[in-house]
């Protein structure tokens, strides 16, 4: 490639990071569109060996994840709604705890002077933001009048999810021909291999590291609620969630389902606060022998500080768009950079090593 060609490749990726930026508050629909269409396409492609047509395929997918997602809904909406209540109603009593009860302890056990906490302030500031619980509606109602063009905005982008979804997964395999069609002949079997390989990660990913984090919801939510947790379906969804980074669903929801159990059962009793570290011990273990190795196995590869980095750096740059685009970019840059390294270690800037470059380090 001349040095002109090369300007001109730079030149059009710069523009379309640039229009990318842009273009990012309207793009979170297309995307997650996207994800559907490629968490289907394999389905599709079964319903099609079968016999059946794209479209038919594509209609009877479409309707699978309506039905998941409505029975999801029915079931799960309220009782989240319930339990949101019941935090909304919590917070002041909480504060009130923390204030006479545990703070109060840490304080004589760590010698601290007697107006070093001062939660006054911080009481009142909560109480008269959330006001009485019986206006919840009236709160949510000002949110909506105030803010009415943003819940159109939001209410549009999701009705496109489902229509973007549809018309991508239709078209999909049809895309994915004429992308190939455009290669340059030369290249087209390296640059096949590669997106194969960036394919095989992306699945690992999207459809292992999903499954991984709803089973550990589950996990969490149905031990804590056993254990008698009033926010154990909340703490353990949102710890579910969470787990999109090794680690921190653990360490998010094992503190918070303390915090909670403290508070609920007033002081340190022995039963609530073994459940709590039983659950979440039971679910890590089944998590790094069973979950991880069965669904989503070792073709991901990530350092959890990479995939830290990765989700902050795309929220920063990106918002929402970007923590949804952060873990799949960073697993094919990751593929990538492999392929990057091993032909750096083929090249001449790399060199021989005078001791041989498979000869381990000296440890004396």
């Amino acid at each position: 490639m001349t040095d002109s060609r090369r300007w001109v490749w730079l030149a059009g990726l710069l523009f379309l990071g640039w229009l990318f930026y842009q273009l990012r508050p309207v793009l979170s629909p297309f995307l997650v569109g996207m994800l559907l269409a490629y968490l289907g396409d394999p389905l599709v492609d079964r319903l099609e060996r079968l016999g059946l047509s794209r479209t038919i395929g594509v209609a009877l997918v479409f309707g699978l994840f309506g039905v998941i997602l409505l029975d999801l809904l029915l079931v799960m909406l309220p009782l989240l709604g319930r339990q949101l209540v019941r935090l909304y109603e919590l917070v002041p009593q909480m504060l009130d705890w923390l204030q006479h009860i545990a703070l109060p302890w840490g304080q004589e056990m760590l010698g601290l002077p007697g107006d070093f906490w001062r939660f006054d302030k911080l009481k009142t500031v909560v109480s008269g933001y959330l006001g009485p619980t019986t206006d919840i509606a009236t709160t949510l109602l000002s949110g909506v009048t105030t803010s009415g063009l943003a819940l159109l905005g939001w209410l549009a982008n999701l009705l496109l999810i489902p229509v973007v979804g549809f018309y991508l997964l239709r078209d999909w395999d049809l895309m994915v021909h004429k992308l190939r069609g455009l290669l340059p002949r030369n290249r087209e079997e390296q640059v096949v291999g590669l997106v194969a390989e960036c394919h095989e990660v992306l699945g690992a990913f999207v459809r292992g590291q999903l499954l991984v984090m709803l089973a550990l919801g589950l996990i969490y939510a149905g031990g804590l609620m056993l254990v008698g947790l009033d926010l154990g379906l909340l703490i353990g969804l949102l710890a579910g969630l969470a787990s999109i980074v090794p680690y921190l669903g653990f360490v998010v929801g094992f503190g918070a389902a303390l915090v909670a159990a403290l508070f609920q059962f007033q002081g340190f009793e022995l039963y609530p606060l073994l459940g709590v570290a039983a659950v979440f011990t039971v679910g890590q273990m089944l998590e790094s022998m069973l979950l991880t190795p069965l669904l989503v196995g070792d073709r991901i590869g990530m350092h959890p500080v990479a995939v830290i980095f990765a989700i902050l750096a795309g929220g920063q740059l990106f918002g929402f768009t970007g923590v949804l685009l952060a873990l799949p970019v960073a697993a094919i840059i990751m593929v990538l950079l492999r392929h990057a390294h091993d032909f750096y270690k083929l090249s001449d800037l790399y060199g021989q090593s005078s001791s041989g470059p498979d000869d381990p380090p000296s440890t004396a």
